[in-house]
C-alpha cells in the first residue's frame, strides 16, 4: 500500500490514479479505507481515487467522536485538497452513506454525482414507515447493543472491543477483527445518546445530483423504502441496482458491484445537477 499522499486534521489521505474525473471513497462500520481496496484497484486507470480511514475509526489512534458538523467539514477539506475547483464523485457505504449525503447536502458544489451502497432514505417517515415491527426491533437491537459498547470502551476496552467483534461476526463482516475496536461505535452514540450532537438536523436523503443506488437482497431487513427506490430510479441520470448480496456488496460480489459502478459512470460522465 502506499503512503498516505497527505494528513488532513490527523486523518490519512490515500490517493490513486491519476484520471480527470475524482472518486472519494468513504466507508463506513466496522471497516477502514481498505475496504475500497478491489474498488481502487480496478478504477485508479481511468480516475482519481481518494480514500481515507473516518475519524474515530482508526483502532491505533484515541477515541474520537466526531460531530456531523466536523465531519462534513473534513470531507470538504479533503475535496478541496484532492479535486480543487472540481467537483467530486462519492462513493459511500453504510454511515459513510449517511456522513456523505449529509456532506453533499451541505456542500452542493462540491458533489457531481453519488454512488451509494446499502443505506437509502433512512431518516425519513416513508422509511420508518415501510418498517415491520420486527425489523425495527432488529435495528434498535444491534445499534444500542454497539451505542452501549462505545460507552462501556471509556472503562472497559477489552470487553468493548470483544462486544464489538461479535457484533460483526453476527452480521457476517468479512473485516478482519483485529482492525475492529469500539472506538468505531461512536456514530451509534450519537444516533441513541445524542453524543456529539446526535444528527438533530440531518437533511433528508434528496440528493441533488446523479445518483447511483446499490443495495443486497439478503439481509433481514432493508435500509431504504420501495417509494424512495422508485423516486430515485426515475430521475435522469439516477439508476438503482440490487444484488442477491448482503450489506457489503463491495466484499460478497466484488467484479459484479465494479463492472455496475464503472458502466454507471461512464454513463454519465458529463454529469448535470438535477433542478
Amino acid at each position: 500500500m502506499t503512503n498516505p499522499q497527505y494528513v488532513i486534521d490527523d486523518v490519512e489521505i490515500f490517493v490513486e490514479g491519476n484520471g480527470p474525473q475524482t472518486i472519494v471513497m468513504i466507508h463506513g462500520w466496522p471497516d477502514t479505507y481498505r475496504l475500497w481496496d478491489d474498488a481502487v484497484q480496478g478504477l485508479k486507470d481511468q480516475y482519481c481515487c481518494v480514500r481515507f480511514t473516518l475519524p474515530g475509526f482508526d483502532t491505533g489512534k484515541l477515541a474520537r467522536p466526531t460531530s456531523m458538523a466536523r465531519m462534513t467539514a473534513l470531507f470538504s477539506q479533503i475535496v478541496e485538497a484532492a479535486s480543487p475547483g472540481q467537483p467530486v464523485t462519492l462513493l459511500l457505504h453504510d454511515w459513510g452513506c449517511m456522513f456523505g449525503y449529509e456532506f453533499a447536502a451541505r456542500h452542493p458544489d462540491q458533489v457531481s454525482r453519488i454512488v451509494g451502497v446499502d443505506i437509502g432514505d433512512h431518516n425519513s417517515g416513508q422509511y420508518l414507515r415501510s418498517l415491520p415491527s420486527k425489523a425495527k426491533w432488529q435495528i434498535f437491537a444491534y445499534q444500542f447493543f454497539l451505542a452501549l459498547s462505545w460507552k462501556l470502551g471509556t472503562v472497559s476496552p477489552a470487553l468493548a472491543d470483544s462486544m464489538t467483534r461479535w457484533m460483526a461476526r453476527s452480521m457476517r463482516c468479512r473485516t478482519a477483527p483485529a482492525s475492529i475496536g469500539w472506538q468505531m461505535n461512536y456514530p451509534y452514540a450519537m444516533q441513541w445518546f445524542g453524543v456529539a450532537s446526535g444528527f438533530r438536523g440531518a437533511a433528508k436523503v434528496n440528493p441533488h445530483c446523479p445518483m447511483l443506488y446499490i443495495y443486497g437482497l439478503r439481509k433481514p431487513f432493508m435500509f431504504q423504502s420501495d417509494l424512495w427506490l422508485e423516486q430515485i430510479a426515475s430521475r435522469p441520470g439516477c439508476a438503482v441496482q440490487s444484488f442477491p448480496t448482503g450489506h457489503w456488496v463491495m466484499v460478497h460480489q466484488p467484479v459484479q458491484f465494479l463492472d455496475c459502478i464503472k458502466r454507471w459512470l461512464a454513463e454519465s460522465s458529463q454529469p448535470v445537477t438535477l433542478r
